[in-house]
């Protein structure tokens, strides 16, 4: 623990700037507190979990209360590119599962996990509310309509070609 926030002794110091920003900062605090957490380290691990709870004088589990109950949050690093598929029925009718299947299988990594590389962050969703362009998948809020397995070598290789031109 003690490694990982004298690693990122800089971010630390960025979130402490925030809070104590705060008119007031104690658990009416903790969202927003999270959210920016979340923007500065790029997920909420339990070192960062833990600081808030201490900076905000709220229990830990608290905390992690809320991380585990918003779906906006995460406890693992998030990939430059958030591919979301949709699950839910009208989707899932039409395909989304194979479409899921196909992302795994060429990602090497299942729903929920981030390649090893941090570029790509695999998960499903219930329901986008695209349902005309079922199945549908999203990368980074961008919007895929009537996706089929054949499409997610093309959807992945438009992001692996924008890594190579910058």
């Amino acid at each position: 623990m003690c490694d990982f926030i004298l690693q990122n002794q800089k971010l630390f110091d960025q979130l402490d700037n925030l809070i104590d920003s705060l008119e007031v900062s104690d658990e009416s605090s903790l969202i927003f507190v999270l959210k920016e957490a979340q923007s500065i380290f790029g997920y909420l691990p339990k070192e960062v979990q833990l600081h808030i709870a201490k900076k905000l004088g709220v229990s830990p589990a608290t905390v992690y209360g809320v991380v585990s109950f918003y779906s906006y949050f995460s406890i693992n690093p998030i990939g430059d590119y958030k591919i979301s598929v949709c699950l839910g029925t009208v989707c899932f009718v039409k395909g989304s599962d194979k479409v899921m299947a196909e992302f795994e299988k060429q990602l090497g990594i299942k729903d929920g996990e981030t390649t090893e590389d941090l570029k790509f962050t695999l998960e499903s969703l219930r329901c986008v509310g695209a349902c005309g362009l079922a199945p549908v998948v999203t990368v980074n809020g961008k919007v895929y309509g009537q996706v089929t397995p054949d499409d997610v070598s093309k959807i992945l290789d438009d992001y692996r070609n924008l890594e190579l031109s910058c």
